[in-house]
């Protein structure tokens, strides 16, 4: 049942999300800026927030025009520039942590997820980044420079669990770390993530996955677990993907056993088995299998059910191609680590303010209402600009008037370097007097 929003609603639930003490007490205790500066914490954070997804480009020019237009007093380029730096990354990083532990948007998955506490999807995506990085963002290719996103996606929450920075060379299983945490959750994985021993792990911390399986894996088949009449091809036994092109099943549902070493121990480390399902769907298109390694149980789900759940990793695809198609996650024109860095957390914290205010939306919309989420990240991105005016508006900021912001924004910065019409005019006028 919906409630009716009343007046200031978002912009209380805004600052509910990020206090502006709370903005300004972090930013004196990380360093970032002292109390009694020129420069303004609360402004500086929305701008970056909604001039990431309000802005035509995502320019340091287009960030100071937002933040002139937003609080008391404006910055001139260079007093803005130099506010830009790695303690300034560190704590917009903050921000997004703690970002992304409050947001909740309310459960948007299927019913059959219900039995887990959260469903997880692990994955990466590259951002290049201009070449003079490259020492400190190293990519596979030579003469390249790459950074890489990593996000644990919350597919119940419609939130992010965990996000890393590395360069492209990082290996984006590293990134994930097994433990308690997993009890009752269900992660989903591509192959980039594929290791026995991982399974093994989530499997005994009471947690469940589901992965694709890697062909170089090929382990045997220790029972079938549904019986087919007349003459099948018996599978016990056989290495799976050496079968595998023999059948025309419609679906594949055994268990194997996989062999894998655990992790050193005092200097030794040990050899072992364990036993998990392997379900295979036919895909008739390519006249093949789609393979997936699990431990969830064949009285819970059945084969069709697993490809049903593996589709589910197109979320987190949806939310880097948010990311990188609304935001231009990867449009980073500079040659400086941490304004890339800056403008990354930019991004996801706009990720952040929009997960928040879907949660707000769907909370005061008429039941059975969906918001796809592409269109949510395209309605928020359209109506950024009159959000932040009203924000403003709310905090009780007062910009400069609109002409005097013009005039310091229009005008010539540097002295030294000459405009186009000014060299125009020094080289035509000698030859129009002689």
């Amino acid at each position: 049942m919906h409630t009716e929003p009343s007046s200031r609603h978002i912009e209380r639930h805004l600052t509910n999300l990020l206090p502006s003490e709370a903005l300004e007490d972090h930013a004196e205790d990380v360093g970032v800026v002292e109390r009694e500066g020129k420069l303004q914490l609360p402004p500086l954070v929305w701008s970056f927030a909604f001039g990431f997804a309000a802005g035509e480009s995502r320019t340091l020019a287009a960030f100071r025009r937002t933040y002139n237009s937003t609080a008391d007093e404006s910055l001139s380029p260079g007093g803005f520039y130099q506010r830009l730096t790695p303690t300034l990354a560190a704590y917009l990083r903050d921000l997004v942590e703690y970002g992304f532990d409050e947001v909740a948007v309310p459960h948007t998955v299927s019913e059959e997820f219900d039995r887990f506490r959260d469903v997880m999807i692990a994955d990466g995506t590259v951002l290049r980044l201009h070449e003079l990085l490259s020492e400190a963002y190293k990519a596979r290719h030579e003469e390249q420079a790459g950074a890489k996103l990593h996000l644990l996606h919350n597919v119940t929450d419609q939130t992010v669990e965990h996000f890393s920075v590395t360069d492209e060379k990082t290996h984006d299983s590293t990134l994930f770390s097994t433990g308690s945490w997993l009890e009752g959750r269900l992660a989903i994985f591509d192959l980039a993530y594929f290791k026995y021993r991982r399974f093994a792990l989530i499997d005994e911390n009471g947690g469940y996955f589901v992965s694709r399986l890697k062909k170089s894996a090929n382990p045997v088949v220790t029972e079938e677990l549904r019986e087919w009449r007349g003459r099948a091809i018996p599978l016990e036994g056989e290495k799976i993907f050496d079968i595998v092109d023999d059948l025309s099943r419609k679906y594949i549902d055994v268990e194997v056993e996989v062999e894998f070493d655990r992790r050193e121990y005092a200097g030794t480390q040990s050899r072992d088995t364990k036993r998990f399902r392997v379900v295979g769907v036919r895909n008739e298109d390519a006249d093949d299998y789609h393979l997936y390694i699990t431990n969830l149980s064949r009285e819970e789900f059945l084969p069709a059910d697993l490809a049903t759940i593996y589709r589910c990793r197109w979320e987190v695809e949806l939310l880097f191609r948010e990311l990188k198609t609304q935001y231009e996650l990867d449009e980073f024109d500079t040659t400086k680590k941490h304004i890339v860095e800056i403008l990354l957390y930019a991004a996801l914290l706009s990720l952040v303010v929009s997960r928040d205010l879907l949660g707000l939306v769907i909370e005061h919309a008429d039941d059975g209402i969906v918001f796809p989420p592409e269109r949510w990240a395209a309605t928020f991105r359209s109506h950024a600009q009159l959000i932040l005016r009203e924000l403003r508006e709310y905090l009780a900021y007062s910009p400069p008037p609109l002409l005097q912001r013009l005039i310091e924004d229009a005008q010539k910065i540097h002295k030294q370097r000459p405009i186009l019409q000014e060299q125009l005019a020094t080289t035509i006028q000698p030859a129009a007097e002689a």
